[in-house]
């Protein structure tokens, strides 16, 4: 593991990408798990269940580039407004990072006020979809921008017939970031919140002013997210598994960005590999995740050793394949938080391999 002892970083998480420069990790350093290195421009096979290197290089997926004829699905927008909904109302915000506390390096003392905000949420609908049929559908963190940032990418699988026709619903999160802040204690917090919140009060939108019909099959709902909304998209399926079973991540925190500190989980999504899929039985979760060469290490003022981007998603491999969970790993080289860069190579396969084997239940 990695320490920094005298040099105190302060970085952004968003997926933007890091403020400090990182170390540069190899995919062969000690404790890595093993990987298959692939060529210049090429994917995994879309079957396999593992590790793998890809860049530094990256070639731009054909799916990216709209195609003549390709029926194109539309997209729409709207606001939440937090004085009308009744989850995380009011949130929360913090004017300074906060200090370690004293008494458990685990966590943070932070003073935090309350606010009243808005999120946009951004809904991509499928080309041919017919009002009232049932849809299965990919929430989005950090939204509204990924309805239309995916728009080409998804007309062009959905008419290829490789994903089923599905609708994406990007959320934007509620503002700031980590600890203290509402887009922390609704990523981070390993509990079910955020997942009823967008079941109780984002979907039910979505159908009224999209004019769409939401699956209720786990198996026809994803999850997807960079940074801490990667973290959260799996919070979201490990905590309401009855509403969530396939998860996408890029640069996932699984760290320790929890607060306030919950005894029950006093590691936050550091646990998801310390303890929870090692020792609690396996769930139905297909779950896609990637990390750059050059992550976050270490980026703000904890030193709980648990704050380690890279190591956290070698660790996250390690347990996925032991527990024989249904994954595949990428380790991006040349690549910083976020990993835009690869994602212009790997982003549809990743949809695409979320996706396979789902079929939707008949209805009886």
């Amino acid at each position: 593991m990695y320490k920094l002892s005298a040099l105190i970083l302060f970085t952004t998480l968003a997926c933007s990408g890091s403020a400090v420069a990182q170390p540069v990790r190899k995919h062969d350093d000690k404790g890595a798990p093993p990987f298959k290195v692939l060529k210049e421009g090429e994917n995994p096979p879309l079957d396999a269940n593992d590790n793998f290197v890809i860049g530094p290089k990256y070639t731009t997926a054909p799916e990216r580039t709209k195609v003549k004829d390709v029926p194109e699905g539309k997209v729409e927008q709207f606001e939440i407004d937090s004085k009308d909904t009744k989850l995380f109302n009011p949130g929360i915000a913090r004017k300074v990072f906060g200090k370690v506390d004293p008494n458990n390096p685990k966590t943070l003392i932070v003073e935090t006020h309350n606010i009243d905000y808005k999120r946009k949420i951004g809904v991509y609908i499928p080309p041919g979809y017919k009002e009232g049929t049932e849809a299965p559908f990919m929430v989005v963190h950090d939204g509204p921008g990924a309805a239309g940032g995916y728009k080409t990418i998804l007309d062009n699988l959905i008419a290829q017939k490789r994903i089923p026709p599905i609708v994406l619903i990007s959320i934007q999160n509620g503002g700031g970031d980590a600890q203290g802040h509402e887009r922390g204690k609704e990523y981070d917090n390993m509990n079910g919140d955020f997942a009823t919140y967008i079941e109780d009060e984002v979907l039910p939108r979505v159908e009224k002013n999209c004019k769409v019909k939401l699956t209720k099959d786990p198996d026809g709902r994803a999850a997807m997210g960079c940074s801490s909304g990667g973290s959260c998209a799996l919070i979201m399926a490990w905590f309401r598994n009855d509403l969530y079973h396939r998860v996408l991540t890029t640069s996932g925190t699984f760290v320790n960005q929890a607060w306030p500190f919950d005894p029950k989980f006093p590691d936050g999504a550091w646990g998801f590999h310390e303890t929870l899929i090692p020792k609690e039985a396996k769930k139905p979760i297909r779950i896609f995740i990637q990390v750059g060469d050059k992550d976050l290490l270490n980026p703000n003022v904890m030193r709980d050793d648990m704050h380690d981007w890279v190591e956290a998603n070698h660790r996250m491999a390690k347990v996925l394949k032991a527990k024989g969970y249904e994954y595949q790993y990428l380790f991006c080289r040349g690549a910083g938080h976020g990993i835009g860069n690869a994602q212009s190579q790997f982003l549809p396969h990743a949809i695409e391999w979320l996706w396979k084997g789902y079929a939707p239940k008949q209805v009886k």
